[in-house]
């Protein structure tokens, strides 16, 4: 059921050769940063929108009953508020081991504002753009678990827990993460607004 990706991870050289790098996070990276960083910072990517499609049978749920968290899905026009690391090489065995169920290594450009706005903001502002890397599972992977009807993920979201704590406890750490940031996230929002009211 679970596709482990440390070794394919491990074939991508493309920063090893870099003092350091910029790690775009737009899931738990964003409130749970349990690895070394050099720079932290709010930032955002284009084309992409976040969804709970992604089956977590190893940290918010089990193979019996996996939980759902949030994967990228391709999407031309959107943008994608989360926060980025500035990480050395070193860091990327541990973020390997932490993203094996299904999450592949890809480039993306990632873009920070250049003075103090909010992350969502629809004005224009200065910005710098630079290649960085996300953690992306995408719809051929083992523990991908697709669309389906909102209160269905809710239902499952509401009842699965897995080693690294329940799975209604991811989601609403991402809420509350994003809300700090200045973002709304409507599919967040909906999905948290509807396992709330199962508590």
């Amino acid at each position: 059921m679970t596709l482990d990706t440390r070794g394919h991870n491990g074939q991508m050289t493309h920063f090893d050769q870099h003092d350091s790098f910029w790690l775009f996070g737009y899931g738990s990276l964003i409130w749970k940063a349990d690895f070394a960083y050099l720079e932290r910072k709010p930032a955002w990517i284009f084309d992409w929108s976040r969804r709970f499609w992604q089956g977590s049978h190893d940290h918010r749920g089990t193979p019996q009953a996996p939980g759902r968290v949030v994967t990228l899905v391709a999407e031309l026009g959107a943008r994608c508020a989360g926060m980025a690391y500035r990480i050395t090489p070193a860091v990327l065995a541990q973020l390997d081991m932490r993203e094996k169920n299904g999450y592949l290594r890809e480039l993306v450009p990632i873009h920070f504002a250049l003075e103090q706005t909010a992350i969502d903001s629809a004005t224009q502002v200065p910005e710098q753009r630079v290649e960085g890397l996300i953690y992306l599972a995408t719809p051929d992977n083992a523990a991908f678990l697709g669309e389906a009807p909102l209160n269905d993920m809710a239902a499952q979201i509401a009842y699965a827990t897995g080693p690294s704590g329940s799975n209604s406890e991811y989601l609403l750490n991402l809420e509350r993460a994003l809300q700090e940031l200045g973002v709304t996230d409507l599919h967040v929002s909906a999905l948290a607004a509807l396992v709330k009211q199962t508590a």
